[in-house]
């Protein structure tokens, strides 16, 4: 099987490769990747010369290319990862959101349906669902009421993707993931935050009162998921993939000061961001029964996993946060 992966070099979209790689020793794999901050092609360093593995430099939204991909290398399947995912920035800079979460996505679905692709996975958030109380869970019939333009832009691209299996018959499938960790993330998200200036000594900023409650998934459990789903997924449903593993950004920061040995008074509460949603919660009950799918990492041994991997490869993230 060859698959077009979109966003390789992502935090998501790398793992995801490493792991089909690993599990999947037939498998072909095109990597269309535009570089841009979040992308980090030294993610990919330990796969370059992996003759499965091919790198392509260029942008979801150039047509012309991503056809001459599907054709060039006989594409079977496509997995959406590619994807401006950060909420602040799409708070000063919505357009690019739009550019890319949506545009992109649409430029992607014509090839595959023009193309006779046989699966097309896209690979959302549970941010779309907007916020919860303090009870209650998303489910894939929750409504969609997103909060950011980030969100935004995501939640019109899961209804794109369903529109293509409903007018035109594309097998599509769209996952939606709680908040994952692990290596190869940008050090501007939380734990790679916290974690990366912890180990500098600097202090480790929290939003607002830090009670906003998040559901974690170590992502090699994501990404395990995902290619259930592009296997195995029946065509148009949607999955959604959680960690049942609920904390506070509070609990977060203080477990990792307790993991490196610092001192709490580092932790620092900094005004909130605009529409900040309160609590995510997912609810996996339907991959877990229709798939079998089920989390495997504990949230204890994946933060001390992602936590080394930090502190052992601070050459990966020191001149991303350089940049920030």
């Amino acid at each position: 099987m060859v698959t077009l992966v979109t966003g390789g070099a992502g935090f998501i979209g790398s793992n995801f490769i490493h792991y089909m790689l690993n599990n999947h020793p037939d498998i072909q794999i095109v990597n269309l990747d535009v570089l841009t901050y979040a992308g980090n092609i030294h993610s990919l360093d330990d796969i370059k010369n992996d003759a499965r593995h091919h790198f392509v430099h260029g942008n979801i939204n150039d047509r012309d290319l991503v056809i001459r991909l599907v054709r060039e290398f006989n594409v079977d399947c496509i997995v959406n990862f590619a994807a401006e995912s950060h909420v602040d920035r799409s708070i000063l800079d919505p357009a690019t959101f739009v550019e890319t979460n949506v545009q992109g996505t649409l430029a992607l679905l014509d090839v595959a349906k023009n193309e006779k692709i046989t699966k097309f996975v896209q690979v959302s958030t549970d941010e779309v669902y907007g916020t919860l109380g303090a009870e209650g869970y998303f489910t894939e019939t929750s409504p969609l009421q997103p909060n950011s333009p980030y969100s935004a832009s995501k939640a019109s691209a899961d209804l794109l993707v369903r529109s293509y299996h409903q007018t035109y018959g594309l097998n599509v499938n769209i996952t939606r993931c709680s908040n994952n960790y692990g290596p190869y993330q940008f050090p501007e998200k939380l734990i790679p935050l916290m974690v990366s200036n912890g180990i500098e000594g600097k202090r480790l900023p929290i939003y607002g009162d830090g009670k906003n409650i998040r559901d974690w998934l170590y992502v090699s459990d994501h990404c395990r998921a995902i290619d259930l789903v592009l296997h195995q997924g029946k065509p148009g449903e949607i999955y959604n993939i959680g960690g049942r593993n609920e904390r506070t950004n509070n609990e977060i920061a203080h477990l990792i000061v307790d993991k490196l040995g610092l001192s709490p008074d580092l932790i620092q509460y900094v005004q909130d961001r605009p529409g900040h949603d309160r609590r995510y919660a997912i609810n996996p009950a339907k991959i877990e029964s229709e798939l079998g799918w089920g989390p495997e990492v504990s949230f204890a041994d994946g933060i001390a996993k992602t936590i080394k991997w930090y502190q052992e490869n601070v050459e990966w993230w020191q001149p991303l946060k350089a940049r920030m």
